[in-house]
């Protein structure tokens, strides 16, 4: 279960990434909150997961999917380019968070 916690946690993680963008720098409300919102429970749910996985496994784990998903939205929502080098990269960073997760008892 501590797993899927981190997952949504990282999910979370992405949305607060991505929501930075559609903030214009805090000046919108509704955008400003629903990161804010996003931040929190992104959070919380991480620390909930470290409860039961090791810190470093799980701090990996959360940036990763955060990176990886925030990267991809990137890519999708805001036209950013998806050159061989940047998706060669973030298979290397799904690599990794599969690696901790096959490495990680738990």
């Amino acid at each position: 279960m501590s797993w899927i916690i981190l997952l949504l946690a990282g999910l979370f993680e992405v949305g607060w990434a991505v929501g930075l963008k559609y903030t214009d720098g805090f000046t919108r409300l509704w955008p400003t909150l629903g990161t804010v919102a996003a931040m929190a429970i992104s959070l919380w749910l991480l620390g909930v997961a470290m409860k039961s996985l090791p810190l470093g496994t799980a701090y990996a784990v959360w940036v990763g999917v955060g990176a990886v998903g925030t990267a991809i939205l990137g890519i999708v929502l805001l036209g950013e380019p998806a050159n061989p080098g940047r998706l060669v990269s973030l298979g290397l960073i799904l690599a990794g968070i599969i690696g901790l997760k096959l490495a990680t008892p738990g």
